[in-house]
């Protein structure tokens, strides 16, 4: 598994060593200071900045993009509701408006019982949340891509690794694709090897050992992204199986992080695409590129897209011209299941712990 190259332009990428090395020492002096702060110090003698009144749970990454973090917090979402609590979203929303943005357009369609607290200022916002009517019955935060918003204190930890790319291989931001050193592992109590049924035995074992010599602590699970079914967009919204799709010519447009997974997964079930659009992460789809896609998809029987794509198309009042179908996906845990469902399911009880324990150090923000 050789290193993946970061974002950087290939006329930059000679840079690439310099940067990464400044990029390390911002994200070690900022780790350091929120140690100091969970620890308590002549300089932050408060402890965390931010403890909630009821129990925050964390999904997030050490990379950009493309472990299939979505479908992980609303698994979590689902165990915890099973399990007769009530759980609120909270996430920093890409380019959110008015609490408008992809993930959570994705979130309302799956949870639509399941309340969010969307912006950049996740505590704000989770405030607000709970001084409403609707955030009362809130008794569990899922904090969505917060493994690094370290200002929000979390009982949890759940950290997903794409099994195909070893995370003890990987670079940092801009040379790579990681957000911080997979030493930040260390703060984290699970992780989750998604998409583990398409990495090499060989390499699955190898990162699997890795994290438990270096991390003993760590529940290490894995996971595989599955197609349930199709949903297709004709005017409409209906349901179809998978193999709706197979044999018909079709064309496939994406803008999401590692988009080779969805072309990959789409050829294997249905035949390659007759013709592929592939756009940036979280592109807007500007009117320009709205019309690349209706040419694209004349003449074909479908467009194929994902849901977090469909999430921005549908608000655009567009007309198709072949009706429009999305995978319907989710997250199967496939080792250690129960372990991790319980991990979650006992930090959701945090807050009736600390009632039988006594008062806790930090004075925790009151929704």
């Amino acid at each position: 598994m050789p290193p993946d190259p970061g974002p950087l332009p290939a006329a930059l990428r000679p840079l690439a060593p310099l940067l990464e090395r400044a990029y390390a020492r911002l994200v070690a002096k900022r780790n350091r200071n929120y140690d100091d702060r969970a620890r308590g110090s002549l300089l932050f003698p408060g402890g965390l900045s931010v403890t909630l009144d009821r129990p925050v749970l964390c999904v997030g990454n050490l990379s950009v993009g493309g472990t299939g973090k979505t479908p992980a917090v609303q698994l979590v979402c689902k165990w915890l509701i099973e399990a007769g609590h009530h759980p609120a979203i909270a996430l920093r929303g890409y380019a959110s408006k008015n609490g408008v943005s992809d993930e959570a357009e994705l979130h309302r369609a799956a949870l639509p019982g399941v309340p969010l607290a969307v912006g950049p200022n996740r505590v704000e916002r989770l405030l607000d949340l709970f001084a409403s009517p609707r955030g009362q019955a809130v008794d569990v935060v899922v904090l969505d891509d917060g493994f690094q918003h370290r200002r929000l204190a979390r009982q949890l930890d759940i950290v997903l690794i794409d099994a195909t790319h070893d995370p003890f291989a990987q670079r940092l931001l801009p040379a790579g694709w990681l957000r911080e050193p997979v030493e930040g592992l260390a703060r984290a109590h699970a992780v989750v090897l998604t998409h583990a049924d398409r990495a090499a035995p060989s390499d699955l074992t190898r990162i699997d050992a890795d994290l438990r010599r270096n991390f003993p602590h760590l529940l290490v699970a894995h996971a595989r992204h599955e197609w349930t079914g199709l949903r297709v967009h004709d005017g409409a919204d209906r349901d179809e199986p998978l193999a709706w799709l197979k044999g018909r010519r079709y064309a496939l447009a994406c803008a999401i992080g590692k988009p080779e997974a969805f072309v990959r997964q789409a050829t294997s079930a249905f035949g390659p695409p007759a013709a592929t659009l592939i756009l940036r992460d979280h592109d807007p789809y500007a009117p320009a590129t709205l019309a690349r896609l209706r040419h694209l998809a004349q003449g074909m029987d479908a467009l194929l897209v994902t849901e977090k794509d469909w999430a921005k198309l549908s608000r655009t009042g567009e007309s198709w011209p072949c009706p429009v179908a999305r995978p319907a996906l989710e997250l199967r845990v496939t080792k250690e299941h129960e372990p991790l469902r319980a991990l979650v399911l006992e930090a959701a009880r945090w807050q009736d712990d600390q009632v039988d324990q006594g008062a806790e150090d930090a004075e925790p923000i009151r929704g």
